[in-house]
């Protein structure tokens, strides 16, 4: 009787399932605390209904966009790809959903962890809270490439599912920015620098739209991010994989992909926080053992299934040049190191002088992440081509899990620290909670980095497969060179696609924010005793603002980076539209740090101040520094992170219509 010798990739469904199951588990964990007193309730349940609200009224703009692409997509290329674009969309919307949802359960909850048990009780709700987020994203993303790949077998076809996420992930992105920096700018700047209010006061209207934004924007709209690096990166590796005449090449970023899942699991099992211990310092030490657990797992398997050693050094190549950024992100913006430090320092001479301070450390921090990725993907390349650029890609990704765990956490210890200030749970809840926020901003600043320098590698595997879908569609090798003038002007438009979407979307905020600044001094105006506490703030109006502005300012965003591709592909071909990708992503991933670093930079000089330094909360410095975090704000949580998004849904649209561009451009191949 023969044995069925099952095949390895298999480890990525089955480990998919694990990762939904102890997600579930984790959900339930959270959701059994206790939520605490009526008032935290009451607050609570603010911040979750204004979030079901956006989400639903952002879903109902996105079913409508999805509908009328997947019936293009399906008319011009097939319905199997508008299927599976369908498909991806409704993995990435399900996975905002539930890290919504496990958000604002886990805030209030942290908060009446650290009233009943300080922050070894807190801590925890907090960090299982982001983990349910990690664990879903990964278990879903998953799970959904191996059942497309079991399915066809065709990882080109996976190709339907990744723009789906894309498409979702930019709206997502973009508007949950757009809406929550809208909040927290004009809470900042009418609450802090014009009354002298503390910063989650409920007096101030848009007190409870900011904490719903942290929400949307933060925990939704970076789950969704990740997602989308993460699904683009395994098809990215997968569709090199398929070029090759060694089979199995195809199926290894399966194989690692699940590894990462399980290590990540344990990974997240390992961080605790003693009494007295530092958030911070756990958050990070799970991240690294996590990486080194996984580097083990991959590399038994490397053995176990005998796969070339080479692809191994390719995947360690770029999981190391993810620590770099990450390390570079923790220095840059730190609140215990000296950039941030110093450039609280320089807010005691006024605003302009800590937002020239914290843009110059920006500008800095981007070199040792730029080296990072190009002799990362130098060293990958030499190692084994394209592919293993690829590998090195789905390297750094494969660890998303804790990653998005941490992320998510940010965010939720935010709304656990506004929650304890306007439930009035007193001045040692409220600095236990500032204690895991603050680390959640620094470990916020880590994982961007990590997911940008993620992003920048899945691009680079982008534009190979881009360069792969084209040599097979020819039936010969092009080389697209650097000197042809049709490349150079496809270079040139490329970069200038990152710059005037970053405009376009801090614009975008500048915006809404002035509507919503207006409407916070009209309440004050008008409503009588506000000012005194007796007066009850309009909150819902501050969230319809937030809202409608969001939807609004996004459309022409997400209409902008589509067209433009198209144009370009249409127009100049396929060699105008490669260069058109390397410019993009070399602008694009240059701003994104710039922005994630600077922004995170601003926002721990702001705290640094506000823990009691160069006078403390409501001095000058303090009011400069509130300022140069209200800059930085639609960097680190709007625009930058929504560059990932952009060079990826171009990348991927360049890749899915490539047969059209050589069929009907003006410019011929």
């Amino acid at each position: 009787m023969k044995m069925t010798v099952i095949e390895p990739w298999l480890i990525a469904p089955a480990a998919s399932v694990v990762s939904l199951l102890i997600g579930a588990f984790l959900f339930n964990y959270v959701s059994s605390k206790d939520a605490g007193t009526d008032r935290m309730k009451e607050i609570a349940g603010w911040i979750k209904d204004g979030s079901r609200s956006f989400l639903k009224t952002e879903y109902t703009y996105l079913g409508i966009f999805v509908v009328i692409m997947a019936i293009i997509l399906s008319l011009v290329l097939g319905i199997t790809i508008g299927v599976t674009y369908i498909f991806g969309t409704l993995l990435s919307g399900l996975a905002g959903i539930i890290g919504m949802e496990i958000a604002v359960k886990a805030n209030v909850r942290t908060a009446n962890g650290a009233k009943e048990g300080g922050l070894s009780e807190a801590f925890p709700i907090a960090f299982r809270g982001g983990a349910v987020m990690g664990l879903m994203v990964v278990g879903l993303a998953l799970g959904g490439i191996s059942i497309i790949y079991w399915l066809t077998g065709d990882p080109e076809i996976v190709l339907g599912m990744s723009i789906g996420a894309s498409t979702l992930t930019l709206f997502m992105k973009a508007g949950g920015g757009i809406f929550t920096k809208t909040a927290d700018i004009a809470a900042d700047l009418v609450g802090k620098i014009e009354l002298n209010i503390p910063e989650d006061d409920p007096r101030n209207p848009a007190v409870i739209a900011d904490n719903v934004g942290d929400n949307v924007g933060d925990c939704a709209g970076s789950g969704a991010d990740l997602f989308d690096s993460y699904v683009a990166a395994i098809m990215a590796a997968m569709i090199l994989g398929g070029a090759s005449q060694i089979k199995y090449l195809e199926t290894v970023p399966l194989v690692y992909a699940g590894l990462g899942i399980i290590a990540s699991i344990i990974g997240i099992a390992m961080v605790r926080v003693k009494k007295g211990g530092d958030p911070g310092q756990a958050l990070n030490l799970g991240t690294y053992l996590t990486t080194i657990i996984f580097a083990v797992f991959t590399l038994v398997a490397t053995f176990l299934f005998n796969y070339d050693l080479k692809i191994w050094y390719s995947n360690i190549t770029g999981l190391a040049a993810g620590l770099v950024i990450g390390m570079t992100s923790d220095y840059y913006t730190s609140i215990n190191r000296a950039p941030a430090m110093k450039t609280a320092e320089s807010a005691q001479t006024g605003a302009a002088i800590i937002i020239l301070t914290g843009f110059s450390y920006g500008l800095i921090s981007c070199f040792p992440a730029l080296l990072g990725i190009g002799i990362g993907s130098a060293i990958a390349y030499s190692i084994y081509g394209v592919y293993g650029v690829g590998i090195a890609a789905v390297g750094m990704l494969s660890v998303a899990g804790i990653i998005i765990a941490g992320d998510a956490y940010g965010p939720i210890g935010d709304n656990a620290k506004g929650i304890a200030e306007m439930a009035k749970l007193g001045d040692d809840i409220v600095d236990i909670t500032d204690e895991i926020d603050a680390a959640g901003n620094t470990t916020k600043a880590i994982t961007k980095g990590f997911a940008i320098g993620a992003a920048g590698l899945t691009a680079l595997a982008l534009l190979a497969s881009y360069q792969q879908i084209v040599n097979d569609l020819l039936q010969k090798t092009i080389v697209f060179d650097l000197m042809d003038p049709i490349v150079m002007m496809g270079i040139f438009i490329g970069m200038s696609v990152p710059i005037i979407f970053s405009a376009m979307i801090i614009l975008g905020v500048s915006k809404n924010a002035y509507r919503m600044i207006e409407e916070i001094r009209r309440q004050f105006r008008e409503i009588p005793g506000l000012m005194e506490g007796t007066g009850q703030p309009d909150y819902d109006t501050c969230i319809n603002i937030a809202t409608k502005g969001a939807l609004k300012e996004l459309l022409p965003l997400i209409v902008f980076s589509i067209l433009t591709t198209l144009i370009v592909g249409f127009v100049g071909g396929i060699r105008a539209l490669a260069g058109f990708l390397s410019g993009s992503i070399f602008s694009g991933f240059f701003l994104a740090i710039l922005m994630a670093n600077s922004g995170g930079l601003w926002d721990n000089a702001k705290k640094y101040i506000e823990s009691g330094h160069f006078g403390g909360k409501g001095s000058d410095a303090h009011k400069a520094a509130v300022i140069g975090d209200t800059v930085g704000d639609p960097f680190k949580d709007t625009a930058g992170p929504s560059l990932n998004t952009l060079v990826t849904v171009i990348s991927q649209i360049a890749s899915l219509f490539a047969p059209l561009f050589i069929a009907y451009a003006l410019i011929a191949a």
